[in-house]
């Protein structure tokens, strides 16, 4: 599947609390087909990150039960 086109248009978006950490944040995108585009804010020009919305709901579940707290 090829999301070339797809991925230039995206609308891309990030954590409403994103300005609180000095940037370091991840922009999400929805894409065709439940798929998910993630890329990191500080390098918006390297190609994303693309999950299925399957993967992307199991880790945003995740993170918000810790599971990947240190």
């Amino acid at each position: 599947m090829d999301l070339t086109s797809e991925l230039e248009t995206a609308a891309w978006r990030k954590a409403q609390r994103s300005g609180t950490n000095g940037g370091d944040c991840l922009e999400v995108a929805p894409l065709s087909n439940g798929h998910v585009g993630i890329r990191d804010t500080e390098a918006p020009d390297q190609a994303p990150f693309v999950v299925r919305g399957e993967v992307w709901a199991a880790f945003v579940h995740g993170a918000k039960n810790g599971e990947f707290d240190f």
